[in-house]
């Protein structure tokens, strides 16, 4: 056997992966979709007081029986953005979207939109906005916008 036939077969095997893995991540693309359209109809504006926040596993964060029957074996040790609330009298520990974990103020009392104990936006008490706190600025990031400076040159971000 020639050696282009070998390359040739390997390259063919290559692009039926890819095929495979194109279809199956547009099948779950539209499942996605699905969902945050499901979550965005069921979802209500709610005051609470955030307690705590963490990323953890599941198991370690004394779901329901229910909640843990639910979820994938996977899922189960993956840590997950968790905030711990108080809905009134009730104290429950919800899932946060990763996109607002950062925002979630902890040991204040917010307005938080949720979509069963998934947590999808939040903002302040009395319509406040909370705001991302910029993160600092490391020594070598801070030297090299000095040195940018003095060459008058732009600094970049």
């Amino acid at each position: 056997m020639r050696w282009y036939w070998i390359v040739l077969i390997v390259v063919g095997a290559i692009a039926l992966i890819l095929f495979i893995l194109f279809l199956l991540g547009r099948k779950l693309q539209s499942k996605q979709a699905d969902q945050k359209k499901m979550l965005e109809a069921n979802k209500q504006t709610v005051s609470l007081l955030v307690i705590d926040k963490k990323r953890m596993r599941l198991k370690d964060a004394q779901m329901p029986a229910s909640i843990m029957s639910q979820m994938p074996k996977i899922s189960r040790n993956i840590k997950m953005p968790l905030v711990k609330v108080k809905i009134g009298p009730q104290i429950m520990t919800m899932f946060c979207d990763e996109k607002i974990f950062d925002l979630v103020p902890v040991k204040k009392e917010v307005k938080a939109e949720i979509s069963g104990m998934y947590m999808v936006g939040v903002k302040g008490v009395h319509g406040t906005v909370i705001k991302r706190d910029e993160k600092k600025k490391s020594k070598f990031k801070k030297a090299l916008e000095k040195a940018q400076e003095k060459a008058g040159a732009k600094a970049i971000k």
